[in-house]
């Protein structure tokens, strides 16, 4: 039974299926296992409190969202991927408002942090974290 996102336990549940189908993506597990290594724990109490914050308005995430993702090997096949996934575990789970707003956030990230990380592929820049 699928059921509205209302609460911390609700992202929770997003952020963990989400990611657990990450770990074992074909196109997305070495990246982001090669990245996060050891440290999902850590990663993944940082996007409770991202989704948190931009879902429920409960103000935890601190941070620069890009950053961390400005030199990764990803490319358009990567992104899509990701959507996929996201949304697969969306539909899964939930259905409502703020589910839609998750759907249409997660697009809008990808669209930006895609344009972003091919702008500074192309233009050879650093990016100092």
């Amino acid at each position: 039974m699928k059921r509205q996102i209302k609460n911390i336990d609700d992202i929770k549940l997003l952020v963990d299926d989400f990611y657990d189908k990450v770990q074992k993506d074909e196109y997305l597990a070495d990246i982001f296992n090669n990245v996060i290594q050891d440290s999902w724990p850590e990663h993944l109490e940082k996007m409770y409190q991202f989704w948190q914050t931009i879902l429920l308005g409960e103000h935890t995430y601190k941070g620069t969202p890009f950053a961390p993702h400005v030199n990764l090997p990803v490319e358009r096949k990567h992104f899509n991927r990701w959507l996929e996934l996201f949304k697969a575990t969306l539909e899964e789970h939930f259905e409502g408002r703020v589910a839609e707003e998750a759907m249409w956030r997660a697009n809008k990230m990808a669209e930006m942090f895609q344009m972003k990380i091919d702008y500074y592929k192309k233009s050879s820049s650093t990016f100092i974290q």
